[in-house]
């Protein structure tokens, strides 16, 4: 067996994904737990974890550190931060279930896909739609994390409103994803 330098595989890109995913429970304690600066705290810790997918990307590029453990540890980061949020919002927020369903059933849909596609060599990179559809996420999860009101602004009100459009462009993208796809083996 090889041996395996931990010095590529343990950078500073991959620690902060790690760190992404370390962040998951302590978002789904806080999240239930009731007062409304606790709420406040774990929007904005969720808005900030969310926040590290760019800067470990950020990093990996520019310092030259992308790893094989890092192009597979990030998405999967993004995908458990998002889809876990999600699923816990449905008993702490009220949110409708069959939302969740739509968006989380993407996420796998688009997933087996790159997989099925990798083992064809065929790369499918994130489209614009996709990343829209992440940030329309993230954001629409930090309103309904917060929940109340503030400054005569409804939160809940405004991330359902968001999380709608970030399931259209959910369920958009997908589409347009296994459309390029059967295009690409087509050909």
């Amino acid at each position: 067996m090889e041996k395996v330098n931990r010095q590529k595989i343990l950078n500073l890109p991959n620690g902060v994904t790690i760190i992404r995913i370390a962040a998951i429970p302590i978002i789904l304690l806080l999240l239930f737990t009731s007062g409304q600066t606790y709420k406040i705290i774990t929007a904005l810790l969720f808005l900030f974890v969310a926040g590290t997918d760019t800067l470990d990307g950020y990093l990996a590029r520019r310092r030259g550190m992308v790893t094989t453990l890092g192009k597979f540890l990030d998405p999967l980061a993004d995908k458990l931060l998002i889809v876990t949020a999600l699923i816990a919002l449905i008993p702490a927020r009220g949110i409708p279930f069959w939302m969740v369903i739509v968006i989380v059933g993407r996420e796998i849909a688009v997933t087996g896909l790159r997989g099925i596609a990798v083992s064809q060599d065929i790369v499918i990179s994130a489209s614009a739609l996709g990343k829209y559809k992440t940030v329309f996420e993230v954001v629409s999860i930090s309103f309904l994390i917060f929940e109340g009101n503030l400054f005569s602004i409804d939160f809940h009100r405004v991330g359902m409103a968001l999380l709608w459009i970030a399931m259209g462009i959910a369920v958009i993208s997908g589409i347009n994803y296994f459309k390029d796809f059967l295009k690409t083996i087509m050909v």
